[in-house]
């Protein structure tokens, strides 16, 4: 079944075609990146419009949709509506513009332009249990940024600042084979690894200090997501202890997770742990979240959520400790949920490394 069949079965009968223009959802479905392009799909064909610049790429590469060269897409949209009999059309809800919107409408006059979530849900439940080739793509993309991590260790001394920490990250992941960075390289030392999500400045390492890494890496369209601490020199007893107290924490997620439960269940797991040795206050954000062609999708592992994760989806397990002015400690891997447990697509060492 194609990923356009597997759509229509998961919508309405009352839909009779699908306007889907975001970049995501677009390479999706056809498996070419471009930053322009409308894909419309009925329940017998589908068809990408798309114009000069990508033309000649679209017809070597798309196999799943018409290719169609894009020059009055209005005037080609309302050909290929009447040409299909479609009454009905759903849009992207959760992403598509509000003029974009006024736009289908004012200039697809004979066809109904249904604004609920239906296609956005239904997408989204396709996106989140990934197929073979999708979950050989995350790995190859998990593969480039672990070959990064083991080649900054020696690259990480006292005197090297953040920014070139992250930029080597960079560069190392680029020269591995990676399409582009799965989001902002974060790379924190000493006080400034108390803060989740900091941005590396200038401040030099100092021995005895711990070195926060989340990073990941884009193939094909699909991310990785990584996080290692690690200590300059030998870490202090209080360092030890919060670093043991965080990876306990995710191994007892780890052990546990499996599809079918529910985001609340996986993050009490680990925070359960983290709340019964004091350190419940400093664990402030969210256990995990699901990657694929979005570094942050659906499903997510939280205390808000009661939906079941699906089998078949790849999750974060990122448990994380926070003292502010002292230090943090976070360690992620991500997972594939699988019926009974998980396979770990994470294979660097999470004992605490001092350099």
């Amino acid at each position: 079944m194609t990923k356009f069949e597997r759509l229509f079965s998961q919508l309405p009968e009352s839909v009779d075609c699908v306007l889907i223009t975001s970049d995501i959802n677009r390479r999706y479905f056809t498996g070419m990146k471009s930053s322009d392009g409308t894909v419309v799909a009925f329940r017998d064909k589908a068809y990408l419009l798309i114009d000069f610049r990508y033309i000649e790429k679209a017809r070597a590469t798309v196999t799943s949709a018409e290719v169609i060269e894009q020059r009055k897409l209005y005037t080609q949209l309302n050909e290929l509506i009447h040409k299909h009999n479609a009454k009905t059309a759903a849009i992207e809800a959760q992403t598509l513009t509000v003029s974009r919107l006024h736009a289908f409408r004012s200039q697809l006059k004979d066809i109904e332009i249904l604004d609920t979530d239906v296609l956005s849900n239904a997408v989204n439940a396709l996106r989140t249990v990934k197929d073979e080739y999708e979950l050989e793509c995350i790995k190859k993309a998990q593969a480039i940024a672990e070959t990064a991590f083991d080649s900054i260790l020696s690259f990480i001394h006292p005197g090297v600042t953040e920014r070139q920490i992250a930029l080597e990250l960079n560069r190392l992941m680029f020269e591995n084979g990676a399409e582009d960075l799965s989001f902002d390289t974060i790379a924190l030392s000493g006080a400034n690894t108390s803060m989740p999500h900091g941005v590396p400045s200038d401040k030099q390492v100092q021995n005895g200090e711990f070195v926060l890494m989340d990073f990941g890496a884009v193939y094909n369209g699909y991310h990785s997501d990584m996080t290692r601490t690690v200590c300059v020199g030998e870490p202090d007893e209080e360092m030890k202890k919060v670093y043991n107290i965080v990876l306990e924490a995710q191994t007892a997620a780890l052990n546990a997770a499996h599809g079918g439960m529910t985001g609340q269940e996986l993050d009490l797991i680990a925070r359960s742990v983290i709340s019964n040795a004091g350190y419940g206050e400093c664990f402030g954000h969210s256990l995990g979240h699901g990657v694929g062609m979005e570094i942050h999708e659906r499903p997510n592992a939280s205390p808000s959520t009661s939906l079941p994760l699906n089998t078949g989806a790849v999750v974060t397990v990122e448990p994380g400790i926070y003292i502010a002015g002292k230090f943090g400690v976070r360690i992620e891997d991500f997972v594939i949920l699988t019926e009974n447990g998980c396979v770990n697509l994470t294979k660097s060492a999470k004992n605490i490394i001092s350099l």
